[in-house]
C-alpha cells in the first residue's frame, strides 16, 4: 500500500512540475519530458506491469491537464511503460547507461508519434524540420534531466524495496 502511495505521489508530483516549473526553464519552447523519464525509470525498475499502470496515469493525467484528446498521451505512455519493462530483467539498477539510451529512444518515438498524429494527419508534411527543431532538442533537454531524476527516482525505489512494501 505504502508503495502505491508514494507513486501517486510521484506521478502527481511530476506531472505538477511538468506543468508549472518545466515551461520556465524551456529553452526556445524546448521542455523536458519529465514523465517519460519517470515512466521509463520505473518499467525498468519495476517490470512491465508497473511500467504500463505508472505510464498510463501519467499519460492520463497529461491529456487532462494539456491536451483535447483524452486517451491519447495515456496509450502512448502505456505503450512506453510496456516497452521500458522488459528491460527489467536485463539491467542493474544502478547503471544509468541503459535508462539514458532507453529514455532517448521513447523520447524519440513519443515525439515521432505526436508528429504523425497531431501533424502528418493534417498535411503538414515538414518531417525534417519537426525532427530538428522539436523532436531532437527535446530528446537531448531530457536526456541532461535524466542524469538527476533518474537518480532520486532510484533512490526511492530502493527505499520502498527496503521497506519492504
Amino acid at each position: 500500500m505504502k508503495r502505491k502511495v508514494v507513486i501517486a505521489l510521484l506521478i502527481v508530483i511530476c506531472v505538477l512540475v511538468q506543468a508549472s516549473i518545466c515551461p520556465m526553464i524551456a529553452i526556445a519552447e524546448i521542455k523536458p519530458n519529465l514523465l517519460i523519464i519517470l515512466t521509463v525509470s520505473f518499467g525498468l525498475m519495476r517490470g512491465r506491469k508497473e511500467g504500463m499502470l505508472i505510464g498510463f496515469f501519467c499519460g492520463l493525467l497529461t491529456d487532462l491537464f494539456f491536451e483535447s484528446t483524452i486517451g491519447f498521451n495515456a496509450l502512448i505512455y502505456l505503450w512506453v511503460g510496456y516497452f521500458s519493462g522488459y528491460f527489467y530483467r536485463i539491467f542493474y539498477d544502478d547503471d544509468i547507461k541503459t535508462p539514458l539510451l532507453l529514455i532517448s529512444v521513447c523520447d524519440l518515438a513519443y515525439g515521432v508519434v505526436q508528429y504523425a498524429f497531431r501533424f502528418l494527419m493534417r498535411g503538414r508534411l515538414q518531417f525534417f524540420f519537426y525532427l530538428g527543431r522539436i523532436i531532437m532538442p527535446e530528446v537531448i533537454y531530457t536526456l541532461i534531466l535524466t542524469i538527476i531524476c533518474y537518480q532520486i527516482f532510484y533512490r526511492i525505489n530502493r527505499k520502498l524495496d527496503l521497506a519492504g512494501d
